[in-house]
This record gives structure tokens, C-alpha cells and sequence, in this order.
């Protein structure tokens, strides 16, 4: 960690991979920020978390609650060094990968793939521009944007490729390959300012979001963001790893294909992503 006290803000952090992420943060020695919609339920984790740990009342959808966080953290610390956009939906509800046919492109609901992209792409936006003035005041700051291997394009656009055995997805992928591209367009912008911007892809980790059927504990798929939450000066942007490396387009693991890879993988040797090298991913800008 910097010197200095760092800074952590993280958006959905009062469960799963946000808040795993927060704990590791503060094991760390950070001071974090537990963004959450429900301020109770974003007390209640933050009471929790052993180290510093503070509450603040944000939903990424909502424009007035970035500013009110913004303004609340200049008034309390007067800088951000991080910021991870944790926060997303995929527009299923609790619901595993396999099941969610309410993704089908041909027959679905436009309005709930708006609050898809109104959640996992407009409100990092919102809050990323919100906390901007204050990254900007820190000597190292870092944004982390949370994303997954569904939103690869290579991944998606191979017939015979890891992913086809999921459901076409007209929200959740789509947003997420949003989220890659707007990745390296801030990366772009902040280069010169020495704000490093990336995307983590955790893995299938267990949680609300697929109806706890990933192999993954939070901390396991935490451990990602927190690496780029914490890179040194001469450490990558606009990249998009995983805890493997670069996601590749299959692999096979004790003889047996993989269903997937990256954040929907279903391997018969979890640990196997638990490798420390750091690669670009060129599944992230390829079209």
C-alpha cells in the first residue's frame, strides 16, 4: 500500500464481491468505503469489516447520490486513491447462468435490459465522474472496474468457443463488453494523469447474482480487484485480467472441458485460477 492512508471507496460493497473486496482492503491497512444503497445494510458491513471502515449511502443510478458521496468524502478526506465499481445486475434476478432465459435477445424486455445498462454501464459513469475531482487528488489513484469474461467478444463470437453453452444474453454480456470498452476509454483519458483504469473479471463466484452456484468464495474472486486496486506506479491501464492472467479462449483442466472460462467457468480444479501472473487480455478489444 502507499504511504499515505489509502482511500477505498467501493460501489455494492455491503455484500459478496464488494465486500470481500472492502475486508481485503482494510486487512491491507486502507481505509474503506462501503458504498451501498440500503445505508443499514451498508452500516451493518461496515460495523463488520475489521479496520477502518465507513458506510456511504450510494446508488450508481441515482445522479444525487454520487454527488452527496463525492461531497462527503472531500469533506471527510479531501482525496479518493480508489475507486472499484463493483456494483451490477444482470436483469435476472437470482438466477444461475444456464437458467436465465429472459437474456434470450429475441424475446426480451428492452426496459429490463435499460436498467442493465443503466446499472453495470451509466452508473459507473455516474459515480466514476462524481468521484473524479477527488481521484485526481490523489498521487497514485486506481479505478477498478468489476467485469466478467461474458462480456469478451472473442469469447462470445466463437461458435465452438467456452461460452456457447450458455444462453445468448441481450443485457448482461452486451453490458459487460460495454464496460470493457468504456475500460480503456477512460484508461485513455487518465493515462497522463497517472490513473491507472482497469477491469477485473473474479471468476463464477458465489453469489446473489447466479443463485450461488459458483465454485468461487468472494475472497477468492476479490483477490483480482484488489491486486488492481493496489498496482505501483508502473503497473498497466486499460487492461482486463482475471486471477489467471488473460482469460483464454478454452482450456482443459484434469481432461475434462471446461463449460466455460474466466467468470463463468465450472473447472473440477478451482484453484486453478488462483495463479499469480498478469496479462492483457486481447479478448477485451477484439471486435
Amino acid at each position: 500500500m502507499r504511504e499515505h492512508r489509502t482511500v477505498a471507496l467501493i460501489t455494492g460493497a455491503n455484500k459478496g464481491i464488494g465486500r470481500a473486496t472492502a475486508e481485503l482492503l482494510a486487512a491491507a491497512g486502507a481505509t474503506v468505503l462501503i458504498g451501498a444503497r440500503d445505508r443499514r445494510r451498508g452500516e451493518e458491513a461496515a460495523a463488520a469489516i475489521r479496520g477502518d471502515a465507513h458506510a456511504v449511502t450510494l446508488d450508481v443510478t441515482d445522479p444525487t447520490t454520487a454527488v452527496a458521496a463525492a461531497t462527503w468524502v472531500e469533506q471527510r478526506f479531501g482525496r479518493l486513491d480508489v475507486l472499484v465499481n463493483n456494483a451490477g445486475i444482470t436483469g435476472s434476478g437470482r438466477v444461475a447462468p444456464l437458467d436465465a432465459v429472459d437474456q434470450v435477445p429475441s424475446t426480451a424486455e428492452v426496459d429490463m435490459v435499460r436498467s442493465v445498462f443503466e446499472t453495470n454501464v451509466f452508473g459507473v459513469i455516474t459515480v466514476t465522474n462524481a468521484l473524479l475531482p477527488l481521484l485526481r487528488r490523489s498521487p497514485a489513484a486506481r479505478v477498478v472496474n468489476v467485469s466478467s469474461a461474458a462480456g469478451s467478444l472473442s469469447l462470445n463470437a466463437d461458435p465452438n468457443g467456452p461460452l456457447a453453452a450458455l444462453l445468448p444474453s441481450a443485457a448482461y454480456s452486451p453490458s459487460k463488453a460495454a464496460l470493457n470498452a468504456l475500460t480503456i476509454q477512460y484508461a485513455n483519458e487518465l493515462r497522463e494523469d497517472g490513473i491507472l483504469v482497469n477491469a477485473a473479471d473474479p471468476g463464477y463466484v458465489d453469489t446473489d447474482i447466479n443463485d450461488h452456484t459458483g465454485f468461487l468464495t468472494p475472497a477468492q474472486g476479490a483477490a483480482v480487484v484488489v491486486r488492481l486496486a493496489t498496482l505501483d506506479a508502473d503497473g498497466p491501464t486499460g487492461g482486463f485480467f482475471n486471477a489467471d492472467g488473460r482469460c483464454p479462449g478454452s482450456r482443459r483442466v484434469l481432461g475434462k472441458r471446461l463449460l466455460g472460462v474466466c467468470g463463468l467457468v465450472r473447472s473440477a480444479d478451482p484453484q486453478r485460477v488462483g495463479g499469480a501472473q498478469w496479462m492483457l487480455d486481447p479478448a477485451l478489444s477484439s471486435g
